[in-house]
């Protein structure tokens, strides 16, 4: 099974100051080299400091307004401000925090690089030491650490102690870690949808990850394609969807179709043909939009479609492929590169 019903589940981690689900391999089998988190953050609150020994962290904010402190080699120390469609990116091994400085809950998609994402917190990382140690490492007094709690357990999430948030001017600026995805024109557009792409040429910290923001109008469909050096893990931020698979082998078994609604998860191993159908178009929703969060285990993520990759293919050799004559065969478009979305013949005749 390729998708994964996170629309339809509890998260496994729940707190009056933030939750978590978690899409990993202890969850969803089928991953390789990739994982999500969808973390939600209560107002004044905040996911606690802490950092992946074994991956990236690549989050995209799809509510609400949160501050980002990320504490990493070198003494590299930065704090930036993510609000609804940007991301930023925690590289492995950095330490760092995610702050709600907003109204309302903050929620981020967290993708990491790594199928069981490992997680080391401030809270149990001190609370594991003991009251001696830690008086020496920070210069006071064992009796001035009375009051800090000692357990290796991690809090995860907490409300913050101090008032009113403070945020300094250079939150605002351009930081190397945060990418302003939504506010870049995309890069690809056709009829019926549209991308914008985070990935390592744009966006050069990126190292082992890519994304897509794709959205697709509702008479239109993702050609059916496949994607050769990288697997692919889809979030659903709206709208309703079905997708088909092609597993290696013969026969039924080897084609998985499911439906995806918003908040589902789905998963595609390296170079497996698939497409994407917004179901708005065969149902007349009104709730027509489709928007994919897509991301990709390389900092580039490359495509072949069916219509480019037909098309470098004489005739001759298709029709008898396809089981048909040449001059049976459908005249279908030549041309030398992929169409990306494609317009559903269904959808416009409802239009």
């Amino acid at each position: 099974m390729l998708h994964y019903p996170l629309s339809t589940l509890q998260p496994q981690d729940r707190m009056a100051a933030g939750s978590r689900a978690a899409v990993t391999k202890a969850t969803f089998p089928v991953l390789q080299g990739m994982s999500l988190y969808r973390l939600s953050i209560a107002e004044g609150c905040f996911r606690e400091p802490h950092w992946h020994p074994n991956a990236d962290e690549l989050g995209y904010v799809t509510k609400g307004e949160a501050l980002v402190t990320v504490f990493s080699s070198g003494n590299r120390h930065d704090v930036f401000r993510v609000r609804e469609g940007d991301m930023y990116l925690a590289p492995s091994g950095s330490f760092h925090s995610i702050e709600n400085v907003g109204r309302g809950n903050a929620e981020i998609v967290a993708v990491f690089s790594h199928e069981s994402p490992e997680d080391f917190g401030l809270s149990g990382a001190v609370g594991c030491m003991s009251r001696e140690v830690m008086a020496n490492t920070w210069g006071v007094p064992t009796s001035a650490l009375g009051a800090i709690t000692r357990e290796p357990k991690d809090v995860l999430f907490a409300k913050s102690d101090a008032g009113a948030v403070e945020i300094p001017a250079i939150a605002d600026y351009a930081n190397p870690f945060k990418y302003p995805l939504e506010s870049m024109p995309p890069l690809i557009a056709a009829a019926g949808g549209t991308a914008k792409l985070a990935r390592g040429d744009l966006w050069p910290a990126l190292r082992s990850q890519s994304m897509f923001s794709l959205r697709m109008g509702r008479a239109s469909m993702r050609e059916p394609h496949w994607h050769p050096e990288t697997a692919e893990l889809g979030y659903v931020l709206a709208g309703r969807a079905r997708m088909t698979v092609k597993f290696p082998g013969q026969g039924p078994t080897s084609v998985e179709t499911y439906d995806l609604a918003p908040g589902d998860v789905y998963f595609i191993p390296k170079a497996y043909p698939h497409h994407i159908e917004n179901l708005a178009a065969t149902s007349g929703n009104a709730e027509s939009d489709l928007h994919f969060l897509i991301f990709f285990d390389k900092a580039v993520g490359n495509d072949i479609g069916y219509t480019g990759g037909i098309s470098a293919f004489p005739r001759r050799i298709v029709a008898p492929t396809l089981g048909t004559t040449v001059s049976a065969l459908p005249k279908y478009p030549d041309v030398p590169e992929d169409r990306m979305v494609v317009p559903d013949a269904r959808g416009l005749r409802q239009a």
